[in-house]
């Protein structure tokens, strides 16, 4: 049988096919679902279930890419298999508002056969090569214990189910941190993952501009529906400045500039562990947060500021800074001094928004983005010249 790896050439990175692009379209549903439930439980136990499932949609789209970089996706047997997953994850995507109630278990019935799945999958296409299939073994390994996890929260209620959800989101996010280590089997090294660096970045990014496409989805079919006053075309306006924004910010020349730096690294593995699986998913919960404030600042851009708007007006930028800034840290080192001060400002921000209005909030917060994108993009001038 023909191998199912992908062919690296010298000089070229693997480009990211249209099969993969079509499987990402599951997740800008599922992403648009998150996003409807925190709007529709803004509290914190509604925070904290929202969380639980937009980590969990992360792990199947990252785990998938992680796939893909290995796997050729023009392969028949590897399309199917995303085919197959595409159908599983929307699946899951349908019961992500009723997760938490009457859907758990074909929540978790979805999600866990799309991790065990896959997993498998890979580890019989990979069965030619003893290093990456000793690492598959580990990696189903800890897919099947998860799976167990996800299947009985599904089967329990109420807080027991939440609970057993918090230890099988545990393991998604451990389980890379420390190898996949298994008794008997070792623990894999991030020398042994031969990631392509280009083909990653270029993944994550896509994932970015589906949550920053969701919420200018949001945004404008709230603002079709609105009187359009100038409050309310102000909050909109706001709430676009603030999408670009964050794409200017996520989308410079760092991000380009780190593919370079995948392709000379020692370890590149481990670069890609830290900055395109753990980062990226506090950039992304940044990015829903922001759309539910805008949503809500263009509902009710005038009067009081309640301490759940102001949360989330404030919450989604700051995230967003953090986990753009993580990502910095995490590949070169360094710190993003430009966004460090920018998240320093929505602070303040935040303490003064018992005096401000959702428009003023959410036009402050915007400033404060585009302030830290103009700065970061002068420094970087700076450094050039």
């Amino acid at each position: 049988m023909t191998s199912l790896m992908r062919v690296r050439r010298l000089g070229e990175h693997a480009r990211v096919g249209f099969v993969e692009l079509f499987f990402d379209l599951v997740f800008v549903f599922a992403i648009t679902q998150v996003s409807h439930l925190l709007l529709a439980h803004l509290t914190p136990m509604g925070a904290l279930e929202a969380a639980i499932l937009l980590a969990a949609v992360w792990w199947v789209w990252i785990d998938t890419s992680w796939i893909t970089n290995w796997l050729d996706p023009e392969r028949g047997p590897v399309r199917l298999m995303l085919f197959a997953l595409m159908a599983a994850g929307l699946i899951m995507s349908t019961s992500l508002p009723e997760a938490f109630a009457d859907k758990g278990l074909v929540f978790a019935c979805a999600f866990a056969s799309i991790q065990a799945g896959r997993s498998l999958f890979t580890l019989w296409a990979v069965r030619r090569s003893a290093v990456q299939k000793a690492n598959f073994q580990r990696i189903s390994a800890w897919a099947l214990l998860g799976a167990v996890f996800w299947i009985g929260g599904g089967l329990a209620e109420g807080q027991t189910r939440l609970l057993i959800w918090l230890v099988a989101l545990s393991l998604e996010f451990t389980a890379p941190a420390v190898g996949y280590v298994v008794p008997w089997l070792g623990r894999s090294a991030t020398t042994d993952w031969d990631v392509e660096g280009a083909h990653l970045a270029e993944r994550v990014g896509l994932f970015i501009i589906i949550c920053l496409g969701e919420s200018i989805i949001i945004t404008g079919a709230t603002f079709a529906e609105l009187a359009w006053t100038p409050p309310v075309v102000a909050a909109f306006v706001s709430a676009l400045i603030t999408a670009i924004a964050m794409w200017w910010l996520f989308f410079n020349e760092a991000h380009e500039a780190a593919s370079e730096t995948f392709s000379q690294a020692a370890d590149p593995g481990a670069i890609a562990r830290r900055a395109y699986t753990y980062c990226p998913i506090i950039v992304v919960a940044g990015i829903v947060v922001t759309a539910v404030g805008d949503e809500l600042a263009l509902g009710h851009p005038m009067g009081s500021t309640a301490i759940a708007i102001a949360a989330v007006l404030i919450g989604g930028p700051l995230l967003f800074l953090l986990g753009t800034s993580l990502s910095i840290l995490a590949v070169w080192g360094k710190t993003a001094w430009p966004r460090v001060w920018g998240m320093a400002a929505l602070g303040l921000a935040a303490l003064a928004s018992p005096l401000l209005t959702p428009l003023a909030l959410t036009m402050t917060s915007t400033a404060i983005l585009v302030l830290t994108a103009i700065w970061e993009s002068v420094a970087g001038r700076g450094r050039k010249a």
